[in-house]
């Protein structure tokens, strides 16, 4: 099968193509993983995702995009006990058409009580969070955010630029934008209802997400608030200590995106009916 950009290719530990079971019982986790050169962190990441699944029904989907040092043939391998999926660009994209090809697929098959995880695939988030994020989102939250500025929360281990950023954003966008319940904008752990992402991916279509870096998170976030969610932090211990490799960040860039999406949220009008 050729793929590109306005394709995705998925495989899983069964073979064969993924299917929908419309007889499905219990909320199933869908883990999306934008991955960008991650072969060395993404083994020891799936092991932690097979040992939440062996209590949790959950699927994994790495989405890879356009790596070069074999991060898709360790997706197609997979991991023993994990249904592992793989979302291919043939080039690469950036982070937010990762993650939207990610969530394009998991909308394709999941049911709509199912729950979406987006995390990174570098193996500096704890995947027993997904836990704490599913009990959260059956206790009524629409969206939940893994955050490092609530108590128990904590970045230590990651660059100081890194945390002076994450630390500038969030300032920012809880003065600019006041998105009841947020505190941690910029994180990339997060978990929402199915049923919500279908809603506001039927209202925007491909351009659910239109930033190509890490600004996608904010923009994500500020479309679904035209939802009118509940949403919820729960405390993340970031463990940069684990990453394999330099960041993929580019703090000046990050920053001018982060300003021009400001900008573009201030002059875009609301959706013009109900979501």
């Amino acid at each position: 099968m050729t793929v590109d950009e306005g394709d995705v290719r998925t495989t899983s530990e069964r073979g064969g193509p993924a299917r929908s079971d419309a007889r499905r019982t219990h909320a199933r986790a869908h883990v999306v993983l934008p991955a960008y050169n991650e072969a060395a962190s993404l083994p020891p990441l799936l092991r932690r995702l097979a040992e939440v699944a062996l209590t949790e029904q959950l699927t994994a989907w790495v989405v890879d995009d356009g790596s070069s040092d074999g991060t898709d043939e360790i997706a197609k391998a997979g991991w023993p006990g994990l249904d592992v999926r793989l979302v291919s660009h043939p080039v690469n994209l950036g982070l937010g058409q990762a993650v939207q090809s990610g969530l394009r697929a998991v909308l394709a098959e999941a049911a709509q009580e199912d729950v979406v995880v987006v995390m990174d695939a570098d193996d500096t988030h704890d995947p027993e969070l997904i836990r704490v994020l599913r009990g959260e989102i059956a206790a009524g939250a629409d969206v939940v955010i893994c955050s490092r500025f609530v108590d128990g929360g904590d970045d230590a281990t990651a660059p100081p630029l890194r945390r002076l950023l994450s630390r500038g954003a969030a300032v920012l966008f809880r003065r600019v934008l006041r998105v009841d319940g947020v505190r941690d904008f910029t994180s990339g752990f997060r978990a929402y209802r199915v049923s919500l992402l279908a809603r506001a991916a039927g209202h925007w279509g491909e351009r659910l997400i239109e930033e190509r870096g890490f600004a996608c998170m904010v923009e994500l976030l500020l479309k679904l608030r035209h939802c009118r969610p509940v949403v919820a932090e729960v405390p993340l211990t970031l463990r940069y200590d684990r990453k394999q490799g330099p960041s993929k960040i580019r703090i000046a860039r990050t920053v001018g995106q982060y300003l021009k999406l400001l900008a573009r949220d201030r002059l875009a009008p609301a959706p013009y009916r109900a979501l």
